[in-house]
């Protein structure tokens, strides 16, 4: 474990160091990843798909906002639904207005959810992101996890009913906005998931603050378990045919990814606990505190020992 804490340490330094050239190249790879998938789900536009453009995009994003990784990505997406189908790009980007309009209004900071949660979703681990929400985000991240959630559905949707979209070429207008709009809608695996994200968010936020020991492994356990009986009662209730042995690998596989980040964020010594009591004119106090595992970075000395010449 210590030689863990002093990777950590050195991992810790060295970010700090060198953040103003770490920052711009995670955001360079996360535009990239982000742009190449939709790419490789959608690619109706052949200009997109080009490598250069997309290299070129991915580093414009590296030295902005991490929102504005979010709007590229919506106006590649739309573009190419666009060359598909403009009643797919008009239906999806109308959704992606609402949606942006709703997290940037309640969770600003949480541009990175929405990204990430249909890349976890390519991956089969999408349980990750509202049991680490839960843990560093707040209540409001409900939103944006459920924002991702629907970002994933309405791009999945389109691409699973690619053929039949492109049946319907020959008919009116408004027959193809029914057909986007209902299947959206009336998409009960799409519904379950967001009550049971939602949930997971708020559970594992409640139990982490609390002050007991060992609170945030706690509500990491209690999450997972929440999580996973969501999903089978709406499996039940609504038949989405979530597979079993899918749900309860990817949640230990999300389980397991989120201790690596309470490693780094909130690893405690609860052995060295105190309790502390105070008071001022109008209050007492009661605090308990629970000091951090840090190890010193070990510094090697060199003794140079020269030979005097007789």
């Amino acid at each position: 474990m210590t030689t863990l804490l002093v990777i950590k340490q050195m991992i810790l330094t060295i970010y700090g160091k060198y953040e103003v050239y770490i920052t711009p190249v995670l955001k360079f790879m996360l535009a990239l990843l982000t742009l190449c998938l939709i790419n490789s789900r959608l690619g109706y536009m052949e200009s997109l798909n080009r490598l250069p453009l997309v290299l070129i995009v991915a580093l414009m994003c590296s030295f902005m906002p991490m929102n504005f990784i979010v709007l590229v990505g919506a106006v590649f997406a739309i573009l190419h639904l666009y060359t598909f189908s403009m009643e797919c790009a008009a239906v999806v980007g109308a959704g992606f207005l609402l949606l942006f309009l709703l997290y940037l209004r309640f969770s600003p900071k949480d541009t990175l959810v929405v990204v990430l949660l249909p890349i976890c979703f390519l991956m089969r681990i999408p349980y990750v992101i509202p049991i680490s929400m839960g843990l560093i985000g707040g209540p409001a991240s409900a939103i944006s996890v459920s924002c991702g959630v629907i970002v994933y559905y309405l791009l999945h949707y389109v691409t699973q009913n690619e053929t039949v979209l492109a049946s319907m070429a020959d008919e009116e207008t408004s027959a193809k906005f029914k057909f986007i709009i209902d299947g959206l809608l009336k998409n009960k695996e799409m519904v379950v998931i967001i009550a049971a994200f939602a949930t997971t968010v708020i559970v594992v936020w409640l139990l982490r603050r609390l002050s007991m020991d060992y609170a945030w492994t706690i509500a990491m356990i209690a999450g997972s378990v929440v999580n996973i009986m969501v999903l089978l009662v709406g499996d039940l209730i609504f038949d989405t045919n979530q597979s079993l042995v899918s749900v309860l690998l990817g949640t230990v596989i999300s389980f397991a990814i989120v201790l690596v980040l309470q490693f780094f964020v909130f690893y405690v010594d609860y052995s060295r606990t105190e309790k502390v009591q105070f008071e001022d004119d109008e209050y007492y106090y009661y605090v308990k505190a629970v000091p951090k595992v840090t190890v010193a970075r070990p510094e090697k000395k060199v003794k140079q020992i020269n030979s005097k010449r007789r």
